[in-house]
């Protein structure tokens, strides 16, 4: 026999939906035997938090050149760079 769910309600604030599944059980609301494992979230970009990072001119202009070479923001290759360097230590790390 399958159980009757009860809707999800809609919420204004992520807060909202915070504290509504904090007191309420999800299998009253979900049906866990038929949930898709591992779902595929194309449009969810990661939470970013803004720093602010002091560069030798000489660097951020050498940046920004590189970065025009490759007609590309250069925030944006800046990122790349740090993250290429820093899954290296990992790597090296984890050897």
């Amino acid at each position: 026999m399958k159980k009757l769910l009860k809707p999800i309600p809609d919420f204004m604030t992520e807060n909202e939906e915070r504290d509504f599944w904090a007191t309420h059980d999800s299998t009253d609301y979900v049906d866990w035997n038929n949930a898709i494992i591992n779902p595929k979230f194309p449009n969810l970009k990661p939470s970013r938090k803004s720093v602010t990072l002091r560069l030798p001119e000489w660097l951020l202009s050498d940046l920004k050149t590189v970065a025009n070479k490759k007609d590309v923001p250069y925030q944006s290759l800046m990122k790349v760079y740090l993250a290429e360097k820093v899954k290296e230590e990992f790597d090296q790390k984890n050897r």
